[in-house]
């Protein structure tokens, strides 16, 4: 090698700094408070927000369809009154029937 070519410490030294500096900016691109991983992160949150936020709305236009049906009709208040309050007119008897969980054996 030419004398000129030889690397000197200084030179060496500075090479060394900007390597560990494009180390760092890599590491911090990355695993950074707002790096690459934390932002795909973030979005595979937003798209589960995004699709509760859908299964929700159809959820609540369901329910505003049956409070409209309930408002409307009368014998849907009834069947609603008789399904989960149990209620009945005087002259009804309800009967209840249990399942045997395990099947008698003759």
């Amino acid at each position: 090698m030419k004398e000129s070519e030889k690397i000197t410490p200084s030179r060496k030294l500075f090479i060394m700094g900007i390597t560990i500096i494009l180390l760092v900016l890599i590491m911090s691109t990355f695993f950074g408070k707002k790096g690459l991983i934390e932002i795909r992160q973030a979005r595979r949150h937003q798209a589960e927000l995004l699709a509760k936020i859908v299964y929700l709305e159809k959820v609540k236009a369901k329910l505003e369809k049956e409070i409209e049906e309930l408002r409307k009709t009368p014998q849907m208040i009834e069947e609603e009154a008789r399904k989960k309050l149990w209620l009945m007119k005087p002259e009804e008897k309800v009967l209840i029937l249990h399942k045997n969980k395990e099947s008698k054996k003759d």
